[in-house]
């Protein structure tokens, strides 16, 4: 018996045409391509094909087959990548029923996730996608010893679970003066205390958890879980700390516990780049305008540069605002970071395959290379100038925009 279409479930048919962007076959033609793998490609032909990059070249080297669409730009970059946001967490809004990024109940809730809050619907994701911004490292913003857990996701489709690159990422964490207030931790050294205290509970749970008979197991217990994937290394404990002396501090509590850190924010990183530099951790710099205020007085428009000249891994961030629009644009904090001493080419990987080396993810993302997702962002000039415009987003071969905007 034939079956019309009005007898699919929605639910299907949404599938499918998900699918069929998925499986569209593009040919990207750019008067430079930056591939992030090497040198860029003057007048370069990306080949895109069931959601992947099929091929890439000079275009006298790429024959672009006839069924193929064809899309132009004066420049194709990877699709951007923000290391460090709240953005579908924090609505555009800014009105309390769609602000999800922060949680004043308890200083530390390491068992809050992400995924839980994500709303992938939100204006702000289509806005800063806009923009040429295909994957987001996002979760609770600072304000807490541990705020919770954070995830990596693509900015289409809007569908969680077909977005999801990995849904429990991180384990966020503030230090300074960020995470004190009028009740506990208070200061920072009760901070530290509180932090190390937690961490100690959480070797003894797993201690409980080796030498216990399985019968007489302790009951599951959800903040000690997460902590404990600290401890193992799972998922590295990202802190967002900016003073010289709290940034110090942070790195003496990771080679008491063995902790895989990434330091976000650092303002004063400037001050102590020997240190980090052989903690070895990464850094996800604070965004290049952040004010200079309050624990933030020390920061430099040039820090990039340093970290880049002192051989640090790091990538730049949009980071958190506590007003409208919530969330800066890492094109333009990336830009920002070109004019005060970071080469061009630099600041390109500090949003696309750097961040992507430091997430964990550039297996998939970060550069325009065969078998990687297919993630573009197209400009029609000069992406750090800002009267350029993205004039087209693809994000798993899915041709999400070709509008100016």
């Amino acid at each position: 018996m034939k079956r019309s279409v009005s007898d699919v479930p929605w639910v299907m048919l949404l599938f499918f045409a998900f699918s069929r962007a998925l499986s569209a076959q593009v040919a990207v033609i750019g008067e430079t391509v930056y591939t992030m793998a090497g040198e860029p490609i003057r007048n370069g032909v990306v080949l895109l094909r069931s959601g992947k990059i099929e091929s890439i070249g000079a275009a006298d080297t790429v024959t672009i087959p006839s069924d193929y669409r064809v899309l132009r730009a004066k420049v194709v970059t990877p699709g951007l990548i923000d290391a460090h946001t709240t953005v579908g967490l924090s609505g555009i809004l800014n009105q309390p029923h769609d602000q999800e990024q922060i949680d004043k109940g308890a200083p530390m809730q390491p068992e809050l996730r992400a995924i839980d809050s994500y709303n992938s619907r939100d204006p702000l994701v289509e806005w800063v996608r806009n923009f040429g911004v295909t994957t987001l490292h996002t979760g609770h913003a600072p304000g807490a010893l541990i705020s919770g857990q954070t995830m990596i996701i693509k900015t289409y489709p809007n569908k969680l679970d077909a977005a999801i690159v990995i849904p429990a990422a991180m384990t966020t964490a503030t230090l300074g003066q960020g995470a004190t207030g009028d009740k506990a931790p208070g200061t920072k050294s009760k901070a530290i205390a509180m932090l190390r205290a937690e961490l100690i509970k959480a070797q003894e749970h797993v201690k409980k958890l080796d030498k216990t008979e399985p019968d007489k197991r302790p009951a599951r217990d959800l903040h000690l879980e997460a902590l404990t994937r600290v401890l193992d290394g799972k998922q590295p404990l990202l802190v967002t700390v900016h003073r010289h002396h709290d940034i110090l501090a942070v790195l003496r509590v990771a080679a008491e516990f063995k902790l895989r850190i990434v330091l976000d924010g650092v303002a004063d990183a400037h001050l102590v780049l020997d240190e980090i530099k052989q903690s070895g951790f990464p850094v996800i710099l604070h965004p290049t305008m952040l004010r200079a205020s309050g624990e933030a007085e020390n920061l430099s428009f040039e820090t990039a540069s340093k970290l880049k000249q002192a051989g640090i891994p790091f990538a730049l961030q949009s980071g958190y605002e506590p007003y409208v629009p919530k969330t800066r644009v890492i094109l333009f904090e990336a830009g920002l970071a070109a004019a005060n001493g970071l080469a061009a080419i630099d600041a390109l990987a500090s949003i696309t395959i750097d961040a992507a080396r430091l997430l964990g993810i550039s297996d998939r993302v970060g550069s325009i290379e065969p078998g990687k997702d297919a993630d573009l962002a197209l400009y029609d000039g000069d992406p750090f100038e800002y009267a350029t415009h993205c004039t087209g987003v693809i994000i798993s071969g899915a041709v999400v925009s070709t509008e100016r905007h």
